[in-house]
This record gives C-alpha cells, sequence and structure tokens, in this order.
C-alpha cells in the first residue's frame, strides 16, 4: 500500500500549495475585487477552482480512507488517524464554512463576510499544512 501513501501525500502537498495561494493572495482579492461585480466574482471562484480541487480532494479522501484500512509497515495506527481527522477537519470547514461565505459574497458584497472567508480560511490553511508535514515525514520514515 505504499501507493496509496505515495498518491496520497502528493495530492495532499498539491492542495498544500493550493490553499497557500488561496489564503494569501486570492482570497485577500476576492475580498477585495468581489465588491466590483460579487455575484461574477463568487460565480466565477466556484466554477474554475472546482476543476482544481476536486480531484485532488477525492484523491486525499480515497487514500486516507484506504491508509485507514491498510497502512505500509512504516506508517503507525496513530499517524494514519491523524492524517485522515486533519483531512476531515479540512473538508468540514470548507462545506461548513467556506462553502457558505462564498455564498452569501455571491449574493452581495459585505467587507464582513469577505474578511470571514479570509480569517477562517487558516483553519484549513493550517489543516492541510499539518497533514502534508505528517504525511511527509511518514514517506521519509
Amino acid at each position: 500500500m505504499m501507493w496509496t501513501l505515495v498518491v496520497g501525500t502528493a495530492a495532499t502537498w498539491a492542495m498544500v500549495g493550493l490553499i497557500w495561494m488561496v489564503q494569501l493572495v486570492h482570497y485577500p482579492m476576492l475580498a477585495t475585487y468581489s465588491a466590483l461585480a460579487p455575484a461574477t466574482a463568487a460565480e466565477d471562484h466556484q466554477r474554475r477552482i472546482s476543476w482544481v480541487v476536486a480531484p485532488l480532494m477525492a484523491a486525499e479522501g480515497v487514500t486516507a480512507l484506504v491508509l485507514l484500512a491498510e497502512r505500509p509497515d512504516t506508517m503507525p495506527t496513530w499517524s494514519a488517524w491523524l492524517a485522515a481527522a486533519l483531512l476531515g477537519l479540512a473538508l468540514l470547514s470548507t462545506v461548513f464554512v467556506q462553502v457558505p461565505l462564498h455564498a452569501q459574497l455571491a449574493r452581495g458584497h459585505d467587507v464582513r463576510v469577505a474578511e470571514k472567508l479570509v480569517s477562517t480560511n487558516w483553519v484549513r490553511t493550517i489543516a492541510w499544512t499539518l497533514r502534508g508535514l505528517l504525511l511527509a515525514w511518514v514517506l521519509a520514515t
């Protein structure tokens, strides 16, 4: 099952790079520019980013489940569960926090909602980064 660990780690690191770009570049720009065309900005973001994140999230989800059931000998049980929990945290934040905030911005620009989108995204940024570091450590040992 080493291939599962490699694929899962690669997908996670792709998400780590993406989430940091979103956190530091895209969301701050979206928060500012969506005032000019709120519905267009929010809808374009959701439509375009889905093509990038959906396959990565799917790969992470599948590999996380497989690693819970059947790990390489070098992967401690606790690390598989922690990696899955960090992914769960990131995905729950996506579904229950970021998606609703995007929907609010699509209805009309609100500075407080835009700022909340940027500040709450730190949960996902930190969760994916810790997951990436954990999986890289497991892969390296």
